[in-house]
């Protein structure tokens, strides 16, 4: 599992930002009206005149930014912190940011609902309390990458903020591109750094440190991938039933490739849309993309070799060969290929490229080769497909997953398919990724 990390310019305000959406990212928004919280678990015990009668005796009298933080904590529900938490955490970013006020920050991340949410909710809320300026740019990711190698390469200054892959740590590391955080947040930054910041409450913040153990990114949103079923096809009695008698097993999450093939050829060669009640052209027991250019790349890199089972054991990267297949020596790469000490195209690296085009090919609707990482995403909504192996959790909150018109909800907007751990390959061992 990669998370896709922020890399940050020297630019002194880049922390508060940071802190106030890491907080925000952590709780989904919930736009409050003049009645008191829904008595439900992890609402406020407070009620919302309560809330401002505490910010008032503590931190009153309450001017524009101070009452903006009171306004966003009680927008920011449910939360694991209590509301008086809450408005004692924005309060610190109303009360500190003083020298600050007026400052304009560009930060820039890739097109997904994620980030859109940052740009259009949490950027306004980090103004109004801060009275710091944040444009939160939405581009492509691939302008996104462009936008930051002529950066690295020119020194010029393009964006303040960039949110970009955690695979991207070696280039920072060696280009020290990008503050080291850690040296920051006990130096110069002290004064802007959050005290109630706990790196220990993030997910998998390794993935953006150097060798030394101090951070160089600070993880954003977690990109995971993981194995997507038709949760209702897989628990229908008749199809069980056939399963059964067709492969001598039942019809379950696959722990493994072997079983993932066999699900997949049964419901391309054995099941018709009337058995699943589907309007469509067919059903398909695999989907994937095969279009040529950078997403067909990070297809294989994202894991996939690791998943197979190239590479050692060990996290977040295997050692000395990582899910790469590079193999790694007093901190730097010494070679990619088998007669280097690598993986890359060793047997697990065949077998993985093998069973990907095998798959594509005989299992996964016709159209799919032809696509590309963006518009393969989307397609298991269609009502078309069974599983997916390597599926993109980012376009499974977007309303062709969610709205009670889609194919693969209910009436009411309730999901027919489920989520598990990816299933791993012929050459997998217990401590090696799987997923990500």
């Amino acid at each position: 599992m990669t998370l896709r990390c922020r890399a940050h310019s020297a630019h002194p305000v880049w922390l508060g930002l940071v802190t106030l959406c890491l907080a925000a990212l952590a709780l989904q928004p919930f736009a409050t009206q003049a009645q008191d919280w829904p008595d439900e678990p992890n609402y406020p015990n407070i009620s919302e005149q309560e809330a401002r009668e505490y910010a008032q005796n503590e931190y009153g009298p309450l001017n524009d930014r101070k009452q903006a933080a009171v306004k966003w904590a009680m927008e920011f529900q449910p939360s694991v912190l209590t509301l008086k938490e809450q408005i004692d955490e924005l309060m610190w970013f109303a009360e500190n940011a003083e020298s600050l006020r007026g400052t304009d920050v560009e930060s820039v991340a890739e097109t997904i609902k994620t980030h859109t949410w940052e740009s259009e909710t949490l950027a306004q809320a980090f103004r109004e309390i801060t009275g710091i300026n944040v444009t939160h740019n939405i581009i492509g990711e691939g302008d996104l990458v462009e936008k930051l190698q002529t950066q690295l390469a020119s020194g010029r200054s393009v964006y303040d903020i960039y949110v970009n892959d955690a695979d991207l740590i070696g280039t920072h590391i060696r280009l020290e591109s990008a503050v080291n955080l850690t040296e920051y947040m006990n130096g110069p930054g002290s004064a802007f750094t959050n005290p109630t910041l706990d790196l220990d409450d993030w997910m998998n913040p390794e993935f953006g440190q150097n060798f030394d153990g101090d951070q160089i990114q600070l993880p954003d949103q977690q990109f995971a991938n993981l194995y997507w079923f038709r949760y209702d096809w897989f628990t229908d009695p008749d199809l069980k039933e056939q399963f059964r008698n067709e492969y001598g097993y039942e019809l379950g999450v696959p722990q493994n490739w072997a079983a993932y093939e066999d699900i997949a050829e049964f419901f391309t060669e054995s099941v018709s849309p009337s058995d699943v009640g589907a309007d469509t052209d067919g059903v398909y027991g695999h989907m994937d993309y095969g279009r040529r250019g950078p997403s067909l790349g990070w297809r294989f890199t994202d894991a996939w070799l690791s998943i197979a089972g190239a590479g050692d054991t060990g996290l977040p990267n295997g050692q000395p060969v990582d899910e790469w297949g590079i193999r790694v020596e007093d901190r730097t790469p010494v070679g990619s290929t088998v007669d280097r000490g690598g993986a890359t195209n060793g047997p697990a690296a065949y077998y993985a490229t093998r069973k990907y085009v095998n798959w594509l090919n005989d299992y996964a609707p016709p159209y799919a080769p032809s696509m590309s990482w963006s518009e393969a995403g989307p397609v298991p909504s269609r009502g078309s497909v069974a599983q997916r192996v390597f599926q993109y959790i980012t376009f499974l909150s977007a309303d062709p997953f969610t709205s009670p018109e889609s194919a693969v909800t209910d009436d009411e907007g309730n999901p027919k398919w489920r989520v598990a751990p990816t299933p791993h390959g012929r050459y997998w061992d217990e401590g090696m990724k799987v997923g990500y």
